[in-house]
């Protein structure tokens, strides 16, 4: 009873918002030791692969699940920001 009563307090006063996106990214790429241009095989030309990185281009579907099953980040941690 305490546990319930505990998580509603948390999810009232202390909610957690989506995940980012671009930091999910990033933040595989730190754990993988992947640079900018190892993105190309799931996001496409260097160019893009920057503008999504600099928020200049939001993630399309395609991108979404290339980077799903190729780098194994969540889908819930992509889709807040598709296209």
């Amino acid at each position: 009873m305490l546990s319930i009563l505990i998580e509603k307090y948390e999810d009232k006063h202390f909610p957690i918002g989506p995940s980012d996106p671009i930091e999910a990214i990033k933040f595989r790429m730190e754990q993988q030791g992947l640079t900018p241009r190892d993105l190309e095989a799931y996001i496409g030309s260097s160019g893009r692969v920057s503008e999504v990185l600099n928020r200049k281009r939001k993630l399309s579907l395609r991108m979404i699940k290339n980077l799903h099953e190729g780098l194994r980040i969540p889908y819930e941690s992509l889709m807040s920001q598709a296209a």
